[in-house]
Order: C-alpha cells, then structure tokens, then sequence
C-alpha cells in the first residue's frame, strides 16, 4: 500500500509520495524532503493522536521520506497520511496487514490512496484546504481511492472517477486503508449538486429569484438595463460612468442575479480554485453558482491577480466563470487597472515565484461603475463641475485605452428621472432571464462558450452578415474608425442580440444597437443629447 499526500502550489499542486522506514537505534521521528515547520511539527500531533486512539508507536527509531525530495511541503494536511504510513509500516513489520507487492506504473502505485486531513491530539480530524484539488490531482494519476475528514468527505467525492472514505478520526481511516469495499463514490452529472430551489427557464438553469436583487428596482434606466442584459447573455465586460446616486451600483450589484447556473465543467474549475483557498463552502461541494467578486478600491496588485509564497489566487481567479465588479473603478490603483488587460483578453493568468510557475483560469466578466470626473458633477444639468480638464483627463487616464478597447460595452449613465419614471412598468428579473435563457442555449449548442469568448476564427465563422448589412457594417466602422478588437467586438455583440431574438441571421437592427454599446469613449459622451 503506497500513501500519497498533496502539496498545494498555485493551481497545479503536487502529489507527494509518504514512505516509513523503521529501524534500529534510539528512538526518534525524523522526517526528510524538504518539509516546513508545520509538516515537522505534525511529528508530535501525529505521535500523541496515535498512542491517544488506542494504537501502538514504534518504539524504533522512525524515518518519513516525502518525495519528490526537491519539493517544498506546506501546510497541515500531511497529518494523517503521516500517521497512516507509520502504522502501516509497523504493522508490516509485525507481520500484520500491509501489502508487500506493489504495482507501479509512470512512477504511481497504481494500488495508491491518497490521504489528506490535519489531527488532532485525541486522534479527531479537522478539515484542511485543497482536498477538491487533491483529488482531482490523484484521480488524473490513476489514483482511484482517497481517505480524507469527515468535513472533505462530499468535496472528494464530487471528483469523477474517485472513490471516498470519510474517517472522522485516526481509528477509522487506519480500519479502511486495506478495504477497498469502505470506498463510496459521489454522484456526477448536470444534476449534480444543483441548488435545491433551482429554476429552469427555457430549458437553462438559473438561482431562484430572490426579491432583494430584482432588476426591477432600477428605475428609469431602461438602457442601463438593457445593457446588462445583453452582457449576461453573451458574457461581455461593461463599463458605466455617470453621476452618483444615478444607479449604476444598484444596478450592476443586481448584475448576478440575471446569470445562469454553471455547467459541471465550469463548476469543476471553479471549487478547484476556492478549494486552495480554502473558501469553498462546507454544505457546498461543488460551485454551481456564479461568483460575484466586488474587491475594495484599494486593493492591491497581489490581491488581484494573486501571488505569495503558495501563489494562491487572487481576485480574478476566484471570479472565474463568474463576475468582477470594480466600484468607483477610477479610484483603483493604475497598476491594478492595467493587470487586467491581459487576463481580460485570455481568460488565464500566469504568476512566477522563486523559480515556479502556475497558471490560473479567469475567464471573469468585468463590470466597472465610474464617475465622470473626481467630483463626480462633469456633464450633469444643473450642477457645477469644479474639475478642471486636465483632472478630468487624468482621471480617465487610469483606464487607459487598450483597457477600454476590451470592454465590449461603455454605457453614460444620466440621473433617472422619476417624473418620467412614475408609472411605467420595469423589467423584472425573471422577465430578463428569458431572452438571456434562449441565448445561453444557443450559444452553448453553437460553440460549448459564451459569445465574449470567441476566438478571431470562430468570429469569422459564427458572425457571417449578408451583403447589405456587411456595407452598412463597414460604413459605421469607418465612420468611428473602430479598432481590429472593436470591430469583433461590435460583431459579437451583434451575434448575442440576435441569439436573444432567436434569430439565425444578424440584421442591421443588431448591428445598430452593437455600435451603440461601443461609441462611448469617455465623459464628454455625457455632454450629447442622448444618454
């Protein structure tokens, strides 16, 4: 029986091979490969929780090898595995159970179990973080049987193709490590773990609607609105700018409530990256729904897209498959602003620390709610901006035009008028979901991902316009003298519009509501006729 760990490292981690020797001379625990104190100092949990449940220590001098040897070992979670591969090694050396054949194959015991959990001195477990990435790491290495905490036990079982014991102490894990028959495996499927009171609208999942974060409190910004809409079904990144108090916050706060539920792919990746952090939910083993992720203003670069000594992720990982949500975006830091091209244009981020390197998915819808000016008054009727120019300027100046370039949708927002408001019925939520519905299904029947996502080739492939919208198309272009990206932008757009009217074909009404998403440029659109 060969007993493997995991070593959390960025997304990737590692799985780390446990081996005992018992030998003579004065009795002693010493452990090599490179462990850290936590790891040490599991010598002295793993010795207490052992004699405490009831077992034997070897009274030999103990030597644990954790492999590969040129690997840094962090955390609790060696605890168990630990204690596990000593009492199977001195068992073996009594002639007691333990298996002394091994199949080996690609460097992995094929007859291997994965073992993860932090003790304590009674010889209880306590959950550790990882497990979810622990396990999807084995079960890619042929390792099908995993022994993990009570509190772990439905996270591994959500991976496929894993077999799960969930000991709630020492006494019970050391029990099932030579019966297979112990072993249960999870459910898998689009079913699997779906929120109890889900909802289904045209054959899509959604979240149950919740009043609180209905659409149809934001009053007097039907274009607003719209906009949102149009982004939650195909995906795009929006950026409105207007005076405070418009709605524009209240507005994209809501944003989450318009978003299907996540595809079991999606979901996978997403509870393996809150799975590292250790933010999973307990009663939540796999994340069907969306993230929203709304940092604070002064957030940091490292905060944002993640580093440190374990290269954890940062905030637009964990909004991966799910939202990114930058009030007062102009108060960010530059630096932060200008870390988002990349992975906005990717959907990954790459971070390298002392020699290694992990990649992280962020494929995250970005919204960004801004004043026009840092008094926030430029462009309002009947009101005084008392920035000058040069302010206004430099304060737009944060986002910089190839960040804007890749924001699919730039809306000014003006003050909603409730004089003109008063009686008019608002969009409810659950009205919304329907035209956002019937795109997601198409899209995800068309091309397996949402419209935002499509690469130059596909948008050449799925966003083919006739002869009389391709010259109406052209003209606009030349006229706003679009860029490459705003080009694509506009067509993919296009592409979602149509998608929500079901329509195969884009027609020119597409293409005029697309440009007007992307003619937007900056405060000074305030000071047009329309908003």
């Amino acid at each position: 029986m060969q007993i493997f760990s995991f070593s959390p490292f960025g997304y990737e981690g590692a799985l780390v091979a446990v081996e005992v020797d018992l030998r003579r001379g004065i009795p002693a625990v010493d452990v090599v490969g490179l462990a850290d104190g936590a790891v040490k100092e599991s010598r002295e949990r793993m010795r207490s929780a052992i004699r405490n449940s009831g077992f034997q220590f070897p009274m030999e001098r103990v030597l644990i090898s954790l492999s590969p040897a040129d690997l840094k070992k962090e955390g609790a979670g060696f605890d168990l595995a630990l204690a596990l591969a000593v009492l199977d090694a001195n068992a073996r050396k009594s002639g007691g159970e333990g298996d002394a054949d091994l199949v080996v194959q690609d460097g992995v015991n094929s007859d291997g179990v994965l073992v993860m959990g932090e003790l304590e001195l009674s010889g209880a477990l306590r959950p550790v973080r990882g497990v979810n990435a622990a396990a999807t790491t084995a079960a890619q290495a042929g390792i099908t049987r995993c022994i993990v905490a009570s509190a772990n036990g439905a996270e591994a079982r959500e991976v496929k193709g894993m077999k799960v014991f969930a000991a709630a102490n020492l006494s019970e894990a050391y029990a099932a490590l030579n019966k297979p028959e112990l072993f249960t495996s999870g459910k898998q499927g689009e079913d699997s773990f779906l929120p109890e009171d889900a909802v289904s609208v045209e054959g899509v999942l959604f979240p149950a609607l919740n009043p609180a974060c209905d659409m149809d409190a934001v009053h007097g910004q039907e274009k607003l609105v719209r906009a949102l809409q149009v982004a939650a079904a195909g995906g795009h990144n929006v950026l409105a700018y207007g005076p405070p108090g418009c709605g524009k916050t209240l507005a994209m706060q809501r944003f989450s409530s318009l978003l299907p539920l996540l595809t079991v792919e999606e979901a996978q990746t997403v509870t393996r990256i809150h799975s590292l952090v250790g933010l999973l939910p307990p009663h939540q083993p796999l994340i069907r729904v969306p993230a929203f992720r709304q940092p604070h203003q002064t957030a940091s670069v490292e905060g944002m897209c993640g580093g440190g000594t374990q290269c954890r992720p940062g905030e637009i990982s964990l909004a991966h498959h799910g939202v990114l949500f930058l009030d007062e975006a102009a108060e960010f830091r530059t630096q932060v602003l200008q870390m988002l091209r990349v992975p906005v244009e990717t959907g990954c981020i790459s971070i390298s620390r002392a020699g290694r390197l992990t990649t992280y998915p962020a494929q995250f819808q970005l919204l960004m709610a801004s004043n026009p000016c840092p008094c926030g008054n430029f462009g309002v009727e009947g009101k005084l901006c008392l920035c000058s120019g040069k302010a206004v300027t430099q304060y737009w100046r944060k986002f910089s035009g190839p960040l804007l370039d890749r924001i699919d949708i730039r809306l000014p927002v003006r003050s909603a008028d409730d004089a003109n408001s008063d009686g008019k019925r608002h969009r409810s939520t659950g009205e919304l979901r329907l035209d956002i519905a019937r795109a997601v299904a198409i899209q995800r029947r068309r091309q397996g991902k949402r419209n935002a996502r499509l690469t130059p080739q596909e948008v050449l492939r799925c966003c083919l316009l006739g002869k009389e919208e391709q010259a109406f198309f052209d003209t606009v272009s030349c006229t706003n003298d679009f860029s490459q990206r705003a080009v694509s932008s506009c067509l993919k757009l296009a592409r979602t519009l149509a998608d929500m009217d079901a329509c195969e074909k884009i027609t020119i009404s597409h293409l005029k509501e697309a440009v007007s998403f992307r003619q937007s440029d900056g405060p000074f659109a305030l000071l047009g006729s329309e908003g």
